[in-house]
């Protein structure tokens, strides 16, 4: 894509973008192809918004979840610090078109990570830029009408269905001791349990999924820097959600997180 083609992208996907609308689709004239015209597409729309970013978000990470919106493989998409709520506010789902709500392990980066060498990085080298573990919910949303149409260069540029984020306790236990492939992960909605999931529904294990995004990043000429939270993917099917429901994201002795929709 041309200088000129994301710009004409940009102009469609950003007033959708900030005013929680949808569009059918972005002009033939300016859609992206390729994942990594996606790619260069959500860094210009990115710089447009002029937001403080919050970090990462890694959609699709299982293969019900990849066949749900047509994906070959998992996507990463930026998150905006304006949309990352506390526990103690409420959630619109006003022109949400997704409405769920999604129970995940959220790594925040204590600095940044880059290659030393030729090859991708190991687990345990993207780890150790690890600072701590948070417990989220994610309520993903999608600016295109038919979002399981849209592809996955689409998808890509429209910072990969995210929306808001609520963000939880950091955990203060020892959690790099625990294999977070086999924590289990409930879903409370309205008093009664609704979803039940394990770490390895987040491809195979939370830290398996933020390697992949580390290296992803890194092969779009991008990196995950210090301070900066992932979200690392739903570790539940994913729950509908409607106004007036509460949800409860219950991470056994990790604790839990909840919120409220309007």
């Amino acid at each position: 894509m041309n200088t000129t083609q994301i710009q004409q992208a940009v102009a469609q996907l950003l007033p959708a973008w900030r005013d929680h609308a949808r569009i059918d689709a972005l002009e033939a004239t300016c859609k992206p192809q390729t994942r990594s015209e996606g790619y260069a597409l959500q860094r210009a729309l990115f710089d447009a918004c002029g937001e403080t970013p919050l970090g990462w978000k890694i959609a699709a990470t299982s293969q019900a979840g990849q066949n749900h919106i047509g994906v070959s493989g998992p996507l990463a998409g930026r998150l905006m610090q304006s949309r990352c709520l506390l526990e103690t506010q409420v959630v619109s789902l006003d022109r949400n078109t997704m409405a769920v709500a999604e129970a995940e392990f959220a790594f925040r980066l204590g600095r940044d990570v880059t290659r030393s060498t030729k090859g991708p990085l190991t687990m345990r080298e993207v780890m150790d830029c690890v600072h701590a573990l948070h417990v989220a919910i994610e309520i993903p949303n999608s600016r295109f009408i038919d979002f399981a149409r849209a592809g996955e260069a689409q998808l890509i540029a429209d910072f990969a269905c995210a929306c808001f984020v609520v963000l939880g306790r950091e955990v203060t236990e020892d959690w790099r001791a625990v294999d977070l492939a086999h924590h289990q992960v409930s879903v409370l909605q309205n008093g009664s349990k609704t979803a039940n999931g394990v770490g390895s529904n987040v491809l195979g294990d939370p830290r398996i999924a933020l390697t992949w995004l580390a290296n992803e990043l890194l092969d779009q000429g991008m990196q995950l820097q210090a301070g900066e939270l992932v979200m690392t993917g739903t570790c539940v099917v994913p729950v509908p959600v409607k106004p007036g429901d509460h949800v409860i994201a219950d991470f056994g002795a990790f604790g839990q997180v909840q919120t409220r929709f309007v």
